[in-house]
């Protein structure tokens, strides 16, 4: 059954416009990235097997042009396509962190640093450094590391933060294995940059952990 005939309120476009973007799946916002599926397939059927066939929306993105090619349906417009809508994301975000008064909603930050480190094929620790009314003076990203880990070094965070003159940091980091929840290591080095930062006055405001989903928040858990 083509979209067209399906009942308003469950096409993807018609969803979007009236319960917003986030309201819809990963299937349905794809489709409206594809616009059109191919022969005996929907939009959103094809968008489905697309994902069955990346494992998810992060890998489908951050393929290479090789790799997103193979899929079904897809090719090199759709992969230029892509990569402008995400370059317009980034640059998006940039300008939002470069506007914002003071980022002091959690939901905020979450948003801004997903798109920041959705999608990475290995893992990036970061960190938002803001002066005294948590308004942004830099976003660095310090540490890369392999696909499940990233060396921190507590002393070079310091370092940062003086040389830019901090007043408090927000932490954050992906997890490319998609799942959010902080590991055991993510609560120790937050409980250990906490503690060397508070001895140059530098408070750690929350810590977000960025996967496939919602990010997770250490303050929003009350573990910060």
């Amino acid at each position: 059954m083509a979209i067209t005939d399906w009942p308003r309120a469950e096409r993807p476009r018609e969803k979007l416009l009236a319960r917003g973007a986030g309201a819809l799946s990963d299937a349905e916002l794809l489709a409206i990235f594809l616009r059109t599926g191919v022969a005996g397939k929907s939009a959103v059927d094809l968008a489905r097997e697309l994902l069955m066939h990346f494992g998810s929306l992060q890998v489908l993105m951050s393929a290479s042009e090789s790799e997103f090619c193979q899929g079904l349906g897809l090719g090199q417009a759709k992969f230029c396509q892509l990569q402008a809508v995400l370059e317009m994301a980034a640059r998006h975000v940039n300008e939002q962190l470069s506007r914002s008064n003071a980022l002091d909603s959690a939901a905020l930050v979450k948003r801004l640093v997903k798109a920041r480190l959705g999608g990475r094929s290995q893992e990036v620790f970061a960190v938002l450094f803001l002066d005294t009314q948590h308004r942004l003076i830099e976003f660095e990203e310090l540490f890369r590391g392999t696909i499940d880990a990233a060396c921190v070094y507590p002393r070079e965070v310091v370092k940062r933060a003086l040389t830019v003159n901090a007043a408090a940091v927000i932490l954050a980091h992906n997890h490319p294995s998609g799942c959010s929840a902080p590991s055991g290591a993510d609560k120790q080095i937050t409980h250990r940059l906490s503690d060397a930062l508070a001895l140059v006055d530098v408070r750690v405001l929350d810590h977000i952990v960025v996967g496939d989903g919602e990010p997770f928040s250490f303050c929003e858990k009350g573990l910060i």
